[in-house]
């Protein structure tokens, strides 16, 4: 209570905190805002049968729920984010602006990821609003009626990712991260209200073991996201002037989950193409393609594929975040000409190797926990057959993840106010 008291007290902090606030109601009014021709009764109908769908709702705050005129969420931008760290693999010139060319060069890779979002958001407003298109869902099937909501959607796109943008300079925390955790902790009472509504008082002792086990849950990820390795590190002594500098030891945190949330995210972006893929394909008069749309169908209906490619998709994505912001040659460098070193260790190349080796032992911990977050609702759900309130791991961690976050910020910023 008394540090709510200290982040209103700062004049600074409390405007950061108010100014978040204040992007996060419009964000809710805007998703309560419809698109124009929309049957929401057979909307509803379809969003209950359809799994991905009703995640992808679930982290749109439900916007979906009206097809709101933000309905797309941060999607695009996500996924055009994804594109430029994948194409850094490919184009070194892009690898370096990232991680060599400072904070101008890292403007400019987002400034990539911005445009890229664009065509991104054009092309999945268009196939989403198609595949609802053919459900009956829209009163003005046209092409020009389908056609002014992909712009309406697209700009709703573009506007979501300018808030995100504006919490992450003028607020606290990332924007995107605080936006999806707005969208996950608006769709918690609708959730609860559904499963107290179908309560049966035989389901008790079910509902004790579920609120135990997310309990268990929250814990575990509390552990892992602040779970970290420490690698000693010595300064030697040095001379300047009529000074003498360094000379103490220090450690080098390594954390076990480097990547936090990022990998389910990115997972959850390319998850969406085989729906929309299905969507497409299902309505073809050819007999070859109507049987690629019944492979991608099958495949998301299916909990045990759809499961394991989630789970596989979020280990790669922990590795590959990982690989893309965690650069051991940099470390030592740096380690180097600040005349570091890791005791035991020659500096140089095989310092960088050493760190890359702790590195990938302990992302794997990391990529397995993910991945096991990720699939935990499908595992709850097949197990105990309520729809209504599954364990949403990944879900919870997001919002367990984004509070940490949080909190550390608030508390470097009262520590500073402190010292000053």
């Amino acid at each position: 209570m008394n540090k709510i008291l200290l982040i209103f007290k700062d004049p600074d902090l409390r405007k950061r905190v108010l100014f978040m606030l204040g992007i996060l109601v419009v964000f809710r009014l805007t998703a309560a805002v419809p698109i124009p021709g929309v049957d929401i009764g057979q909307l509803q109908a379809y969003l209950s049968g359809n799994q991905l769908l009703g995640l992808l709702n679930i982290f749109s705050g439900g916007a979906l729920d009206n097809l709101s005129i933000i309905m797309l969420g941060l999607g695009p931008y996500i996924t055009g984010s994804i594109i430029m760290q994948l194409m850094t693999l490919v184009f070194p010139q892009l690898k370096e602006m990232y991680q060599e060319a400072g904070e101008a060069g890292r403007q400019k890779f987002n400034q990539y990821s911005r445009l890229l979002t664009v065509p991104l958001a054009l092309l999945q407003g268009y196939g989403l609003l198609t595949l609802l298109s053919r459900q009956g869902i829209f009163t003005d099937a046209s092409f020009a009626g389908i056609a002014v909501n992909v712009v309406i959607v697209t700009a709703g796109a573009l506007f979501l990712m300018w808030l995100g943008e504006l919490i992450s300079e003028y607020g606290i925390g990332n924007g995107v991260s605080i936006m999806i955790f707005a969208g996950i902790v608006a769709g918690v009472p609708s959730s609860i209200q559904q499963t107290l509504f179908s309560f049966d008082s035989s389901q008790i002792p079910l509902f004790v073991t579920f609120a135990v086990l997310a309990i268990v849950v929250i814990a575990s990820i509390v552990f892992i996201t602040e779970g970290e390795r420490p690698v000693p590190v010595s300064y030697t002594k040095r001379v300047r002037g009529m000074r003498m500098y360094g000379g103490f030891s220090t450690y080098l945190p390594l954390r076990v989950n480097q990547a936090g949330v990022i990998p389910i995210i990115f997972a959850l972006s390319i998850l969406l193409f085989p729906q929309m893929f299905a969507g497409f394909l299902a309505v073809s008069s050819n007999s070859f393609l109507r049987g690629i749309a019944d492979v991608f169908t099958n495949f998301t209906q299916n909990l045990l594929l759809y499961g394991t490619a989630y789970f596989i998709l979020v280990f790669f994505f922990t590795y590959f975040y990982t690989a893309v912001t965690f650069d051991p040659d940099t470390i030592s460098s740096n380690l180097q000409k600040s005349g570091g070193f890791v005791p035991g260790i020659r500096p140089g190349r095989p310092t960088a190797d050493f760190l890359s080796n702790i590195i990938t032992r302990i992302t794997l911990v990391g990529a397995l926990f993910l991945g096991l977050i990720a699939v935990l609702p499908f595992m709850v759900q097949a197990a105990t057959g309520i729809v209504t309130l599954t364990l949403g791991g990944t879900a919870l961690l997001i919002v367990v993840s984004v509070v940490l976050e949080l909190m550390k910020q608030l508390q470097g910023k009262l520590v500073m106010r402190e010292y000053e």
